[in-house]
């Protein structure tokens, strides 16, 4: 059974940064494909990045060029750096490994001033 649990979100200013974290347990985490995908408040889930297990990145277009996946497999944790933030990226941001249908808590990211 796959585990995930995010961490890192909180409050930040417009144009600010945060660095999202996700451990996750269960699978042999580097053969897999990691996602992030958040959900803005009333909204549906939308994808945000993916990381391949070959380290190929794909980014939605609403955040290219200012978040960045990344992952560690010695702490088998995919990561998301956000920079340049807007109100646009407030919600609850998941990680998930594909092709699993698990998910985590996720963590809240809020931008206002």
């Amino acid at each position: 059974q796959v585990q995930l649990v995010e961490s890192g979100g909180g409050l930040v200013q417009p144009g600010g940064s945060l660095k999202l974290s996700c451990e996750v347990s269960g699978i042999v985490f580097s053969e897999y494909t990691m996602e992030w995908i958040r959900q803005a408040p009333g909204k549906q889930r939308e994808f945000v990045a993916r990381i391949t297990r070959t380290y190929y990145r794909t980014y939605a277009n609403s955040v290219l060029g200012r978040f960045s996946i990344s992952r560690d497999n010695t702490k088998n944790t995919v990561y998301l750096q956000m920079n340049s933030l807007t109100s646009e990226d407030t919600g609850v941001y998941y990680c998930q490994a594909q092709p699993f249908d698990s998910w985590g808590q996720g963590t809240q990211v809020k931008v206002s001033s």
